[in-house]
């Protein structure tokens, strides 16, 4: 008989007063949070935003190792019950006492959440059958099948106070609203300030959309005191004026200075910087589904993205490098599968995907289309480092070979909707492993969504493989490790095959800052002021 998975971390509690020195730190952003809503999307500004006001359960270090947070110590029976040991002695920013009664709470309110994009987060509770108190600092969560990596996925649900809204008696049963009497919170009940209650190091100050952020020091927070009593976020899409601003003196530190610029920042003492590689792959989505697509026109009438020919074409068109070493300036590796290669469930050694233009062209008139086609692509441009500047690249490398493509670039405020209402025929998309191996792109965009939208809650060009369903189904309920892997390796052998999605290159995130100041650069790519230290 299989034995259970036992995870037992022992975190103390360090309850430091606050240190004399109180300063201010002022870090500007590449890309700014869309929300104060800690659910409203799953997105990496977001989620980096969320951590510095909520706790979840678990949280990750900068390597994506799982660490105790509002759980001190978790452990699985060996199939799908897992019993989570609350941390005691937690209060909220208003003062509230943090009890299991906050963690049902809050994973109900994920999934009755009718302002959050794309399903946020109910990917995760949607798994669950059932979460039981059995007392005010026990939780013990029922899984509809076993999930090997609930306590990775847990570190991004943040949790919330139960006593913002009124509510009797709470029990996961959002058929029945939960016991929640009140009504649900949306979006704009946190940007305002007036629910952004939370456990973490900070508390809400204020939010200006295109403004900034502002935090202060929560000195009841039972984690390690803060150095910085007040942290401003400001949001500065181009590079150029991030840097500036830097050297200017007026922000400690940025997020992606251009990667050209670190040579002048290396030769400055007065500052410093950190590159630090990601698991965030950065790839095209492709329509495969509708007949017709709505931005692609072909003479036939036909989508020709449904034709596995055409897509292998588009893959072949594309100078990885090229793109890596003018529009990353180097910052960047090329990315011929979905998780940097060396991670679990990665492939070993994936096959090199080629620049061909003439193989491009060839399989082009095999496929019918020898004039090629006309497509439009879609993306953001103030998401993913140079993403416009990318998806220009891309369609000139396609338009080379015969398909003509105009580029589409949006905010990603209004992108975002769009794309999860499935308006584009070919889209940008950047995704980084919350869980550090490949099942969380795998079972998040290729596979054929579920009822509960548990999988395939990004499935917007409607990718479909039964083999590959049935082996990423296997995979994320398998508990050996060995056998886990081995699964998602062929599964994501799979959709590579398949060509419905065009990976590109995994990017790397640059942080520059002052030279008093040290800076741990994190593999999931949040910017966290837990993490800036005065250097001596």
């Amino acid at each position: 008989m299989r034995k259970p998975i036992i995870f037992a971390f022992v975190a103390s509690t360090c309850l430091l007063s606050a240190p004399a020195w109180a300063q201010s730190l002022k870090i500007a952003l590449s890309s700014e949070p869309t929300a104060i809503d800690p659910h409203y999307h799953d997105l990496t500004p977001n989620n980096a935003l969320a951590a510095h006001i909520f706790d979840g359960l678990t949280k990750q270090d900068e390597k994506q190792k799982v660490m105790p947070s509002l759980a001190t110590s978790w452990e699985n029976d060996g199939k799908n019950r897992w019993t989570f040991k609350l941390r005691q002695g937690v209060t909220f920013s208003n003062g509230k006492p943090f009890t299991a009664d906050d963690v049902i709470f809050s994973f109900c309110r994920t999934l009755k959440n009718e302002t959050a994009i794309a399903g946020s987060f109910a990917d995760i509770t949607g798994n669950f059958t059932a979460v039981e108190a059995p007392d005010s600092h026990t939780i013990v969560i029922t899984t509809k099948a076993p999930d090997p990596l609930l306590p990775n996925f847990l570190s991004a649900v943040a949790i919330l106070s139960s006593s913002i809204v009124p509510h009797d008696k709470l029990t996961f049963d959002p058929a029945k609203n939960c016991g929640v009497t009140g009504t649900w919170p949306v979006v704009g009940d946190f940007n305002d300030g007036k629910l952004a209650i939370g456990t973490g190091p900070y508390k809400f100050k204020s939010y200006v959309k295109g403004t900034g952020v502002e935090l202060e020091r929560n000195d009841k927070h039972w984690g390690p005191a803060e150095p910085w009593a007040n942290v401003t976020f400001v949001p500065v899409p181009n590079a150029g004026p991030r840097l500036a601003g830097l050297l200017a003196g007026d922000y400690d530190v940025i997020e992606n200075p251009a990667a050209r610029d670190v040579s002048r920042i290396k030769d400055d003492k007065r500052f410093s910087y950190v590159i630090t590689p990601s698991t965030r792959v950065i790839y095209f989505q492709l329509d495969v589904e509708r007949e017709p697509s709505p931005f692609v026109k072909a003479e036939n009438g036909k989508n020709p993205l449904k034709d596995p020919r055409v897509r292998k074409a588009m893959s072949l068109a594309i100078d990885r490098d090229a793109i890596i070493k003018r529009i990353m300036d180097g910052a960047a590796e090329p990315a011929y599968q979905f998780l940097p290669t060396g991670m679990f469930g990665a492939l070993s050694n994936p096959p090199k995907l080629a620049y061909d233009p003439a193989a491009a062209k060839k399989l082009l008139a095999e496929a019918g289309y020898p004039n090629g086609f006309q497509v439009t692509l879609s993306t953001t441009n103030d998401r993913y480092i140079n993403d416009s500047q990318i998806t220009q690249a891309v369609a000139q490398y396609l338009t080379q070979v015969g398909i003509r493509s105009d580029v589409d670039a949006m905010a990603r405020a209004l992108y975002f909707p769009r794309r999860a209402k499935k308006e584009f025929s070919v889209a940008i998309g950047g995704w980084g492993s919350t869980s550090g191996e490949a099942s969380s792109f795998l079972r998040q965009w290729p596979a054929t969504p579920d009822e509960a939208k548990t999988i395939g809650g990004s499935n917007y060009g409607g990718y479909a493989d039964p083999e590959f369903d049935k082996l990423i189904r296997t995979a994320i309920v398998t508990l050996d490790d060995a056998k886990r892997s081995e699964l998602l390796q062929q599964a994501g052998t799979k959709v590579l095959e398949g060509g419905a999605f065009i990976p590109l290159h995994f990017e790397s995130t640059v942080w520059a800052y002052k030279a008093n100041l040290k800076y741990v650069g994190r593999a999931d790519q949040f910017t966290m002021a837990m993490q800036v230290k005065p250097a001596k």
